[in-house]
Parts: structure tokens; C-alpha cells; sequence
């Protein structure tokens, strides 16, 4: 556990980070699709070495957004 902002959190209130494979299936594209998006329009991702991992609550926010309309 540990405190934020005086509030104690349990590891329940931790959002885990996800893998490219789970986002693609969560999202139900191609993992070229989500190279693309990463590169080009600013997908919310962070390289840990050489992989990269998500926060699908950002991943949300971000397609609600329209960050993988076509434009």
C-alpha cells in the first residue's frame, strides 16, 4: 500500500501496464496499425527497453479523442 494525495491505495487502485499484444486485441488491429499510431499520431505509450507498454485507460481516452481518426 501506499499513500497518494493522503489517500491510502491498495494494488487494486494501480492501473497495470499492458503489452502491444493485449492493446492490438483490445483494440482488434494489426500490430503494424499500432507502430503507425505510435510513430505518427502520438499514441499514448512508453518504451520500457525495447518493449512497449500501455495504460489502456490512456489508450481509451486517446481514440475517444479522434487520435486514430483519419484525417
Amino acid at each position: 500500500m501506499c499513500l497518494n494525495g493522503g489517500r491510502i491505495m491498495s494494488e487494486n487502485d494501480i492501473e497495470r501496464w499492458f503489452s502491444m499484444n493485449e492493446i492490438c486485441e483490445h483494440l482488434d488491429i494489426k500490430r503494424d496499425t499500432e507502430l503507425k499510431w505510435i510513430l505518427n499520431k502520438n499514441m499514448p505509450a512508453q518504451k520500457v527497453g525495447k518493449l512497449w507498454k500501455f495504460k489502456i485507460s490512456e489508450v481509451d481516452e486517446w481514440i475517444k479523442n479522434g487520435g486514430a481518426s483519419e484525417k
